[in-house]
């Protein structure tokens, strides 16, 4: 069976773990390799918020997508915990980062990389914003437009820093290949002229997915479900 699929306070053995160098290498930090004993403490859903999330880096605030939040690790009182785990006012510090080395390289660009301590600021509404890109309107959620930068009289913020009404030209864009091509087909490219044009209340989603906490050795650690799916236990 799968990681996420054990009851709490059950002993597993790893029997294999799937995923790239990348999966494995930020397992084998949290000490688990295949062969390697743990016990189940608990299994939790993910957090309930569905939007994405406002941060307090140095003195800017940045917004991450909630998908980002998941997958970047930080030291807290709790130990070594998602960033989607921590409530307002909760602060952590950055350890690790399980989405790969080319997501990683994109953090930095929002001030987050690994030994910067972060503070979380609330929960976004899960709101979907209209643009006018090329004569033609683009709708994205707050999470997704996080990841365009846009000039402004700061230098390059985030496009959902933009208002109502405010009109200035893409900058860069912060996402991966794949996200890149999606903003490519849209016309949302570097030189681009953009407009916010108005922003509709979006609908709650659904809770996909749990968390897993479990002791390793004398190490308690939490692992995002994304990651637990890619580990067999018996």
């Amino acid at each position: 069976m799968l990681l996420n699929e054990v009851e709490p306070d059950t002993r597993v053995t790893v029997r294999k773990i799937m995923g790239g160098a990348d999966v494995k290498d930020h397992l084998r930090e949290l000490g688990i390799v295949e062969g390697v004993e743990l016990t189940v403490i608990s299994t939790e859903p993910v957090h309930v918020h569905a939007g994405p999330i406002l941060l307090k880096v140095d003195d800017n605030e940045v917004v991450i997508a909630r998908g980002w939040a998941d997958k970047v690790y930080v030291a807290s009182d709790e130990g070594t915990i998602p960033l989607l785990k921590l409530e307002a006012g909760d602060h952590g510090t950055v350890t690790s980062v399980e989405g790969g080395k080319e997501f990683e390289k994109q953090l930095p660009g929002l001030g987050i990389k690994i030994g910067k301590e972060v503070g979380f600021v609330r929960h976004l509404p899960d709101d979907t914003m209209v643009f006018m890109v090329g004569g033609n309107e683009v709708k994205m959620g707050e999470g997704m437009a996080s990841k365009v930068l846009v000039a402004s009289e700061k230098g390059a913020i985030q496009l959902n820093q933009l208002k109502v009404g405010e009109k200035t030209t893409i900058s860069g864009i912060i996402g991966g290949v794949v996200f890149s091509d999606k903003m490519n087909d849209l016309g949302v490219v570097e030189g681009a002229e953009i407009e916010l044009i108005k922003v509709e209340s979006g609908i709650p989603g659904p809770v996909q997915g749990r968390y897993v906490t479990a002791r390793v050795g004398d190490r308690v650690v939490t692992i995002g479900h994304g990651t637990s799916e890619k580990i067999e236990v018996e």
